[in-house]
This record gives C-alpha cells, structure tokens and sequence, in this order.
C-alpha cells in the first residue's frame, strides 16, 4: 500500500503546474551538485522570506556552479507532490522554505534516508535534515531599539501575518527593545490571520496598520510576508515609517521605511549548499543569531538619513551586550 501511496503522489505531480520546474527533462545527472528548492505558498518573489532563500541558492548556483531546480507549489496541498518529484529524481539536497513544511518533509526525508533536506524554519529530529533556524528576537530587539529611539509620538506598532509562536518571536523582540528605549512607549500588536492566506492579503495588512496610525503609532514593524507590503503603503500614504523584515526592504520605499530587520536565509541556505558540495553536511539544528551575523537591522543610503549616528551606538552597544549574555531577550518560542 505504501508503494502504491507513493506512486499515486507522484502521479499528482506530474499533473501540477507548479511542479513541471521540478521535472524537466534535463534533471539527468551531469556531475553537478543538484539541489531543488520547494517555496511556501507566497513564492519566490515576495521580497521578503522566501526571496532571501532564493538568493541564496541563485547565489550557489552562480558561484558554486550547482544544477538548481526550483518549484512554487501555490497551495499546500501542492508542496508534497512536489519535494516527493525531487526525492524520486535523486537531488542531491531538497530545500523546503518555511515552518508549515516541516511536517512534509519529516515524511519524505523518512522515505528517502539516503538524501539530504534542509527545512527553513522547522526543527526535524533526523540525521538527514538540516533544521536552519533564527533567533528572531534579537534582531527584533534591535529594530524595536531605533523604533524606540526614533518615534516622536511614543506609540509604535507591529502588524504580523500569521497568529503563530514563530511571529510572536518578532513581536515579543521588537516589544522588549521599544521599551528598553522608551520604557514609557506603547507597542500596539496585531495579526492578519490564523491560516496560511494571512501571509497574502496586503489589503488587511494596509487596514491594520492605518487603524494603528490612527491611534498615534508613528513606526510599524511588520512580520508578514506579502501582506506586509500594504504595511508600507499605509506608512507612505500617512507620511510615517515602517520597518521590514527578513530580507533588506529599506529600497522600496525609501524614506519611508526606518530599517529592516534581516535574517540571513540566503547565508543559511548557500552555507549549507556548500556544506554538502564539501562533505561538511551535518543534520540537527543549525542556529542562526546576532553572533554569527544571522540576524540583524540593515543601514545603507535608503535609511541612513533616518537613523541618527547616537542611535547606532546605542544600538551596536545594546548588540554587543546580547551576545555577551548581558541582555536577556525573550524568545517566545523557548520551551518553558
């Protein structure tokens, strides 16, 4: 029965639109590296997480001379069919981006003991599966630090996408640099959804974020994929200033984005490529914080005018202290 579970899936993804990258005809073996890359349901162009995993792996492609191969699955029921397409071929490494494919890929990757998977996002407990994961909330802290420092009307905001622990990382990081700031400040806290669409509605994004301006919040920090763009809109439209997530997003609306908190996913996933291209591969988890460079806040001629150099030091201070274990940042995920 199991075989036959296993055929019917691949049948499926001959049949999927957003599996036909995954099945070319020139998947054959050529002595390169292959590696397939499964993206979440916002896709590869979102500017945000799951473009900074394709930098990474563009980046391996282009310097490590890798055979790369790439699905957009558009709905979960797709992602299965689609990383199972890439075990059947033999891909040296399988990508999956994003906590909701943990779960899918723990079952492949059971399937297929003899290849190596990477989950952004997700912890899986096997020898054949790099877990890469971020401490969030220190990169959160700092950017809630400049929030902190910069509002002039002592309320800021955060819009997240989905109503999940990974997102409350953010928040709960951004919260505790805000205040460690501006002890006095007020932090409003909202959510898109509790399903997978909340990472694409910027229409909701834009609404909550304008009914936060509204009540004085003058800086947003949104964690929310694509529906963090109307998070942006909101802040042009209203003259204030928001604060983007995982990959720099200070160019897309300059002047009015105050910083970006980054997360090094294209550094995780080009990392691990090469791990693999050197025998270096090494499943388990595989952490990613402000002592390592995996997370960060970004500064460069978009922002530069908005950030004031005491600022900076204040913040580079506060950075240093983080590593060296002096300031204690709460990670909303940590098992109590």
């Amino acid at each position: 029965m199991k075989n036959i579970a296993l055929l019917l899936l691949m049948i499926a993804a001959l049949a999927l639109p957003g599996c036909s990258g995954a099945l070319s005809s020139s998947d054959a073996p050529d002595g390169r590296l292959r590696v397939g890359i499964v993206f979440d349901i916002g896709g590869k162009d979102d500017k945000s997480f799951n473009a900074a995993a394709w930098e990474g792996v563009r980046a391996a492609r282009d310097e490590l001379g890798i055979h790369l191969r790439d699905v957009e699955p558009g709905d979960p029921t797709s992602i299965e069919p689609c990383m199972r397409a890439f075990a059947e071929r033999d891909y040296d490494l399988i990508i999956g981006v994003g906590f909701a494919q943990a779960p899918i890929m723990e079952r492949v990757a059971r399937d297929y003991p003899n290849l190596k998977f990477a989950i952004i996002d997700g912890v899986i407990d096997a020898p054949n599966v790099a877990s890469l994961n971020f401490k969030e909330h220190e990169g959160s802290f700092l950017v809630g630090m400049i929030a902190g420092h910069t509002t002039k009307t002592g309320r800021v905001g955060f819009v997240g996408g989905m109503d999940i622990p990974l997102i409350h990382k953010f928040a709960t990081g951004y919260g505790e640099g805000a205040r460690y700031a501006n002890p006095n400040i007020k932090v409003f806290e909202n959510y898109v959804g509790v399903t997978d669409a909340a990472w694409n509605n910027p229409g909701k994004g834009k609404e909550l974020a304008k009914a936060q301006i509204e009540s004085g919040a003058d800086i947003i920090f949104q964690a929310a994929g694509n529906s963090g763009l109307g998070v942006f809109d909101a802040a042009e439209e209203t003259g204030t200033l928001a604060i983007g997530v995982d990959s720099n997003q200070n160019w897309m609306k300059p002047g009015f984005i105050l910083t970006s908190m980054t997360k090094r996913i294209d550094v995780a996933v080009y990392n691990t490529v090469k791990e693999v291209i050197e025998g270096r591969f090494k499943g388990g988890k595989h952490l990613f914080g402000l002592d390592n460079d995996g997370v960060g806040y970004a500064l460069d001629q978009y922002n530069r005018d908005l950030v004031p150099q005491s600022v900076i030091e204040e913040v580079e201070r506060a950075k240093r202290e983080i590593i060296e274990g002096r300031i204690k940042v709460t990670d909303a995920m940590a098992e109590k």
